[in-house]
């Protein structure tokens, strides 16, 4: 007999919050509050572990750890990221940055397989930008 996951409604609005939160790159701590406002008595290590199936079965990725906190993605298509170092915004980069190029430079170099890669750039976005010169 096959295994199946149950069914769970505090799982389906987990994914439909971060279905609907798309293209924001939410905390663990942010998908609480907001499955809360329909589920009042979710727990934070419900919303954890449910991250955490979804991460093992390739439905979310995690963006990294940004201000102390994991940040998640519901796009699992290969795509880079853009990290503000001063507010923590998190935005999706559509360029193409010739992934398979690199990944076959490493394999030609390293005794290693590479299985995926992950480019993150880091920096100040517009906003933050636009504050910084003002302060002197």
């Amino acid at each position: 007999m096959e295994q199946r996951s149950r069914h769970s409604e505090k799982r389906d609005a987990i994914w439909t919050v971060l279905q609907q939160q798309r293209p924001k790159h939410l905390s663990a701590e942010q998908v609480y509050h907001l499955v809360r406002e329909q589920y009042p008595q979710i727990s934070l290590g419900t919303v954890y572990r449910n991250l955490s199936q979804f991460k093992s079965a390739g439905k979310i990725k995690s963006v990294g750890v940004i201000d102390g906190q994991e940040r998640f993605d519901a796009n699992v298509a290969p795509h880079a990221h853009f990290v503000c170092r001063k507010c923590g915004l998190v935005l999706d980069l559509h360029l193409d940055f010739a992934v398979s190029d690199q990944m076959a430079l490493v394999m030609e170099n390293y005794p290693v397989l590479v299985e995926r890669q992950e480019l993150v750039f880091h920096g100040l976005c517009s906003h933050c930008r636009e504050e910084a010169p003002s302060k002197n």
